[in-house]
């Protein structure tokens, strides 16, 4: 457990430098859950990935107080090596994406982001975030953590389809991104 929190501290640390030094980043990041969102869709999937995530660390918890699973000390540190590059995929998200809200919404002067990771993925945030939540149960030693974690994962997935519906509508060349970068989260695969 202090492996993975001393991981979480220090990738923090550069990537809340940054957002702190990015005042567009700054502000699209300080308004987040299902109250910050502003459809209704929205607010109900947040809810529900905010409430698979807690139940993550309750049942990680839980499974460490009564030894539920018995994960073996190298997939607890790939689980922490998984919560570092998903810390620092967010970090690659906020360097290339100065727009990339906590909400979904699309800010006045946006553009679609077609270069550095985004050639190859669509949604490179929420492909982040499933690594680290992916990471984090294995990170705690917890099988059951996994399976409340994939909650999450399935969260972000409903999420994505919603965000993409809004995007195309609203974002001019967002069709003609989704023609030309096929992939949403997985490159190969999803």
């Amino acid at each position: 457990m202090w492996v993975v929190l001393a991981v979480v501290a220090v990738t923090n640390i550069p990537l809340t430098q940054f957002i702190t030094k990015t005042p567009r980043l700054l502000a699209a990041r300080t308004k987040a859950g299902p109250r910050a969102e502003k459809r209704p869709s929205q607010k109900l999937i947040m809810g529900l990935i905010g409430l698979s995530s807690v139940a993550t660390y309750i049942v990680a918890g839980l499974d460490h107080q009564f030894h539920w699973s018995n994960v073996p000390p190298w997939l607890a540190i790939t689980g922490d090596l998984l919560v570092a590059l998903g810390m620092g995929m967010v970090y690659w998200v906020f360097k290339e994406n100065v727009f990339a809200s906590a909400t979904v919404e699309i800010a006045t002067d946006q553009k679609v982001i077609t270069t550095g990771p985004y050639a190859i993925v669509r949604h490179l945030m929420y492909a982040s975030v499933t690594v680290y939540v992916i990471g984090m149960p294995l990170a705690l030693a917890s099988y059951w953590g996994l399976l409340a974690s994939i909650l999450t994962v399935l969260g972000l997935v409903w999420r994505v389809f919603d965000e993409e519906g809004m995007l195309a509508s609203g974002l001019p060349g967002y069709r003609e991104y989704c023609a030309s970068v096929r992939w949403r989260l997985v490159p190969g695969a999803f």
